[in-house]
């Protein structure tokens, strides 16, 4: 069974379709009209390794605000969707990521009670077309839409870029490491409580 969804959400604001396959090969197709953005979902995807398909039509002519955090909630369904029951899923995952000066942890546990813990200082401004108030934006987004506990701690870093890069880097392998299917467990949900 492919662990696939397929997710469409538009507003006054945004349309926006995403497609995720959580048994991909890090493939992504992203187009959300903010090439920094568009470069850290791409790196998400890879280290993940997931495929993803993002299309984005937002009104940048306001700002990016409306497009990432709308972007964070479809793609966070669409992973929600994609897990199903979470049935024989390892549930936990975490991932210290190096990027040259940078070095950002990020652990998950998808637990079905969406929450973000940010330990990250990225200074107000702009790397390239992207706000760095956004960020976070996106991960709160990501994670109460797809249900996950989601903490990503910043432990080194100067340079904005490297310092998000880290963190998506880091997300996405941890993801990795959370929705791999566990032999062991046959098919039983992770969980005292039979259900996640």
């Amino acid at each position: 069974m492919t662990r696939e969804a397929t997710i469409l959400r538009e507003t006054a604001e945004t349309r926006i379709e995403v497609t995720v396959n959580l048994d991909g090969a890090g493939r992504a197709d992203v187009a959300s009209g903010i090439g920094f953005f568009d470069h850290m979902l791409c790196a998400f995807a890879r280290h993940g390794r997931f495929d993803l398909k993002v299309s984005v039509r937002g009104d940048l002519h306001v700002d990016g605000h409306h497009t990432v955090e709308d972007t964070g909630i479809v793609l966070g369904r669409a992973l929600a969707e994609a897990l199903g029951e979470k049935a024989g899923i390892e549930r936990f995952g975490s991932a210290f990521v190096p990027m040259d000066e940078a070095l950002v942890l990020a652990a998950l546990d998808i637990s079905g009670r969406g929450q973000l813990h940010w330990d990250v200082e990225a200074p107000f401004g702009m790397v390239g077309d992207f706000d760095t108030q956004l960020a976070r934006e996106f991960f709160i987004a990501l994670a109460a839409n797809a249900g996950i506990t989601l903490h990503i701690r910043q432990l080194a870093g100067d340079n904005v870029h490297h310092i998000f890069e880290a963190a998506f880097k880091a997300a996405g392998r941890a993801l990795r490491q959370a929705v791999a299917v566990d032999p062991a467990l046959g098919g039983a949900v992770p969980s005292t409580k039979g259900v996640l």
